[in-house]
């Protein structure tokens, strides 16, 4: 298993403007020192069953790492207790 930095990983996180878990999952990162793309589903006119279709969830946010779709900020902060990320 090769161990996450923020060099070798790439997040996406699908969110909205109003979402509380979604901006602690992107203060969590950017703690973390980790850079995102962040796409708001409302501005981008993505309806619950396409995040879904691309993100296996449709509540917010749905992180995706390395484009393995992983859930939401509970599932983040569960990743990172992991060895990959220690």
């Amino acid at each position: 298993m090769h161990k996450r930095n923020p060099e070798n990983t790439s997040i996406k996180i699908y969110s909205t403007s109003w979402c509380g878990p979604c901006k602690m999952a992107k203060s969590f990162l950017t703690e973390k020192g980790y850079q995102y793309q962040e796409i708001d589903i409302e501005e981008n006119n993505i309806s619950r069953e396409k995040m879904a279709s691309l993100t296996r969830g449709t509540t917010v946010p749905q992180i995706i790492i390395n484009e393995q779709p992983i859930g939401g900020f509970e599932d983040l902060i569960n990743l990172f207790e992991t060895e990959a990320f220690k």
